[in-house]
């Protein structure tokens, strides 16, 4: 019998605030809103910023398959292999999502992340704020020692975000995109390196979540 103490998904309470965002793993009901806000568009058609283009799909593909990607990254998180998709909110409606993932954390002590912002949301500094918001609770929660991130060259905003916030570049990769060859920067952060914002990091409900994220 299943001991009714014990919280199979600890993750559901987890929450990240900011003085202009909140953060919460994705819910269901939350990548209905995500997918509807990536059907308004997330860059312009001429740009790719993606190594895959899921962007391309038709509608209801993408509906359908944005919705099995956060599925599977749910159904195989283990404490050595862990991809979490905080749904980003800004006055209770998701603008994006950023994703924070880790792979043998508990010997590595290293995270990745990953983000998007609908189009509508860009350039108010939301992307800087919410990759600051996953770095805090990496490097002060987490006691993570090495955060990494990556973006094409000819994703100047995405570089920025990153250059604020103190990463250094760590070499480059070329990958095919649309069938053409593009150069990924690789990024690499220490905490000596962060440039922390100003603001402090609220943060509600990590303790059950530590075990499982190979943090505990």
């Amino acid at each position: 019998m299943c001991d009714p103490g014990v919280e199979p998904w600890p993750l559901r309470h987890l929450v990240l605030r900011t003085p202009r965002l909140t953060l919460c793993p994705d819910d269901d009901a939350g990548l209905h809103e995500l997918a509807a806000l990536a059907l308004r568009g997330v860059h312009p058609p001429e740009e790719m910023p993606f190594l895959t283009p899921w962007t391309d799909q038709a509608p209801d593909d993408l509906v359908r398959t944005s919705m099995q990607y956060f599925w599977r990254a749910r159904a195989r998180l283990t404490a050595s292999d862990w991809s979490v998709h905080f749904l980003v909110r800004h006055d209770g409606r998701v603008i994006g999502n950023q994703e924070l993932s880790g792979k043998e954390f508990a010997i590595t002590r290293e995270v990745s992340s990953g983000s998007w912002l609908g189009i509508a949301h860009q350039r108010h500094g939301y992307g800087t704020e919410m990759r600051a918001a996953v770095l805090l609770l990496a490097f002060d929660h987490l006691n993570a020692t090495i955060a990494r991130s990556g973006a094409f060259t000819d994703n100047p905003a995405s570089l920025r975000v990153s250059e604020k916030l103190g990463y250094r570049t760590d070499g480059a990769n070329t990958s095919a995109r649309r069938g053409t060859a593009a150069t990924e920067i690789r990024l690499v952060l220490q905490p000596s390196h962060f440039v922390r914002p100003k603001w402090m990091l609220q943060v509600d409900g990590l303790d059950g979540c530590l075990r499982l994220l190979g943090a505990g």
